[in-house]
């Protein structure tokens, strides 16, 4: 491929997952190229658009391919799926399509501090109690602080965004957020905020990451992921860590599963 648009590898795994983490594990596949090549496009019953190389059946489900090779691809019910067109290549971004300043994941700026930094328990108990409170997998809520902070908690973006999740004032204010600084309020905040982008998407995680980098309003305006390299690069990003995440997730799980066999095959 090419230098410039980004390409994403997503591929749903259908395992017991919470109900928002159920519609994916997602891996990032490319980084930048200078146009993305398209062969069809696929319009969603919800009305949102996705532009691909090709679809398949495959058994139940229709197989979106989101490039030429086989491992790089979204699955949806044919129920799910309006039309089907095809379309010529996309054109290349213009450079002057970037992320708006105003926009909350616009690059953070780290500031020091002595509570800056949580131990990872902490963080994992307060990740763990907003997902169980608004069925979050607690592995995307971390992909999504380690994308948007560091794990900071006293990150400021230059566009005003601060702590774990980066909250906008507004955003924060509306969210009954009285401090972003304070770790519990700005998860509670963060989760419940990407908690309401999910549902206004139909769960859809790629349009909600980007409406939590770029904001709802670009989502909608494009119908999809914005043409902004940094929110592209930012879904990529989260998508890619998730699905480390969870793949590291099920291999311990069998893991765990192959050590306790031996045990209960002598316990007989």
């Amino acid at each position: 491929m090419d230098a410039g648009l980004l390409a994403l590898e997503v591929r749903f795994l259908l395992s017991s997952f919470p109900i928002r983490a159920l519609i994916a594990a997602l891996a990032a596949f490319a980084s930048l190229a200078a146009c993305a090549r398209a062969a069809e496009r696929i319009t969603l019953r919800n009305g949102f658009e996705i532009r691909c190389d090709h679809h398949t059946p495959a058994e139940d489900r229709v197989r979106i391919y989101l490039s030429a090779g086989e491992d790089n691809y979204i699955e949806f019910q044919p129920e799910q799926i309006a039309a089907v067109e095809t379309v010529p290549d996309l054109p290349p971004v213009p450079k002057s399509a970037e992320l708006p300043s105003s926009a909350p994941g616009s690059n953070p700026v780290l500031k020091s501090g002595a509570d800056a930094k949580l131990s990872p328990a902490d963080l994992h108990e307060m990740l763990t109690n907003a997902g169980h409170e608004h069925n979050l997998d607690v592995d995307l809520l971390a992909s999504l602080v380690k994308a948007e902070s560091g794990g900071n908690a006293r990150a400021v973006s230059r566009a005003g965004a601060r702590g774990l999740m980066q909250l906008m004032p507004g955003t924060a204010k509306t969210l009954g957020v009285e401090d972003s600084f304070k770790p519990d309020q700005n998860v509670r905040g963060g989760s419940a905020y990407l908690d309401g982008l999910l549902t206004r998407y139909h769960d859809n995680m790629a349009l909600a990451l980007a409406a939590y980098n770029a904001g709802p309003e670009a989502v909608d305006r494009y119908h999809g992921i914005p043409p902004y390299h940094e929110t592209q690069a930012y879904v990529a990003r989260v998508i890619h860590e998730f699905n480390r995440r969870v793949l590291a997730r099920e291999a311990q799980a069998r893991q765990a599963r192959a050590s306790a066999a031996p045990q209960d095959t002598q316990a007989r």
